[in-house]
């Protein structure tokens, strides 16, 4: 289906940390019908996120920290299990996803694999984030705590098996996208080997490893 639209009046509502427009749109649709709309957009750059992987324990590594909206919708437990994932503020987002791994996780990373880039809030927020990987062993993940304490973070650094991270998926202690994105990516894709061994995962929710003839 194509539609056509024009910009008739932008207004900004807020230019702190990010910025928050409303803008009102004429859109034309397939079919000649002409519809006039206000909508808010919320832009505050682009990210990327990464998931390090150690394939030869089947582990990932994730961060725990405080996120005020969970706080904000009541949530029990506003401390997110997530994915080290960042701003790019005009940087690589390779080079951006490297530094936020060492800050976030303290891991020095020589190099990262970019997977896919995806609007997470298409509806309202402008943000396409960046997804990567990168390998990592256990050795790497000797830090307790990550996260810039000048910027009021403090993330605690866990060294998960996959299918722990997956269970913690369904029974609701994992619940940020991204991290649910890049875990089933790499149940699916980077790690299934990992999964094998854990007959119960596909019960508890989880993703089922592909088998070897797929």
């Amino acid at each position: 289906m194509t539609a056509r639209w024009q910009v008739l009046e932008e207004r900004v509502l807020s230019d702190d940390w990010g910025l928050l427009k409303t803008t009102r749109l004429r859109l034309t649709m397939a079919d000649g019908h002409v519809s006039e709309q206000w909508r808010e957009t919320y832009d505050r750059g682009d990210g990327a996120v990464i998931l390090p992987c150690d394939p030869g324990r089947g582990h990932v590594l994730l961060g725990r920290q405080f996120r005020w909206p969970a706080a904000y919708n009541g949530e029990a437990e506003p401390y997110l299990i997530e994915a080290a994932a960042g701003l790019l503020e005009g940087a690589d987002p390779a080079e951006r996803i490297r530094g936020e791994a060492s800050e976030e996780l303290g891991l020095d990373l020589a190099s990262v694999h970019f997977l896919f880039a995806l609007y997470m809030t298409p509806g309202s927020v402008t943000e396409r984030l960046h997804f990567f990987t990168a390998t990592y062993a256990a050795q790497d993940a000797q830090a307790r705590f990550g996260g810039l304490r000048e910027e009021g973070e403090e993330i605690e650094i866990l060294d998960l098996p996959l299918a722990e991270a997956l269970a913690m998926v369904a029974d609701g202690r994992i619940r940020d996208a991204k991290t649910v994105i890049l875990l089933q990516y790499a149940a699916l894709h980077l790690m299934p080997g990992a999964l094998r061994h854990e007959s119960g995962m596909s019960r508890n929710g989880g993703l089922a490893a592909p088998s070897s003839h797929a």
